[in-house]
C-alpha cells in the first residue's frame, strides 16, 4: 500500500539517491532535513532543524509550509491514511 500510495511523490523523489526535481528519499527516516549532499535545499528547510521521524514526516507531508514555511516543497497529502502508507514505505527503504 505504501509503494501505491508514494506514486504521487515519485514525479519529483526517488526512493533512492537518485535526485528528481526533490532529493531522493532512500534513508530519509532518521536524517536531518536538509542534509542531502549537493541537492539544493530551502534556506529554510536547511536550518529548520528537523529529524525526519515518523511524526515529523507525517506532519510535514500534512502540510509541508505549515511545518516549515518558506520551502519549496509546495504538496502536502491529506490523507492520513496515505501519509501513515507513505511514511511506513519510507520506513522500510531505511532500514
Amino acid at each position: 500500500m505504501g509503494q501505491r500510495a508514494f506514486q504521487r511523490c515519485s514525479g519529483c523523489h526517488s526512493t533512492t539517491d537518485q535526485r528528481k526535481t526533490g532529493p531522493g528519499l532512500g534513508g530519509i527516516v532518521g536524517r536531518s532535513a536538509g542534509s542531502v549532499e549537493g541537492f539544493r535545499y530551502s534556506e529554510a528547510l536547511k536550518s529548520a532543524g528537523l529529524v525526519w521521524d515518523e511524526a515529523t514526516l507525517d506532519r510535514f507531508l500534512a502540510a509541508p509550509r505549515e511545518v516549515v514555511p518558506k520551502t519549496t516543497m509546495t504538496m502536502g497529502v491529506s490523507k492520513p491514511e496515505d501519509r501513515q502508507n507513505i511514511v511506513a514505505y519510507l520506513k522500510s527503504l531505511s532500514q
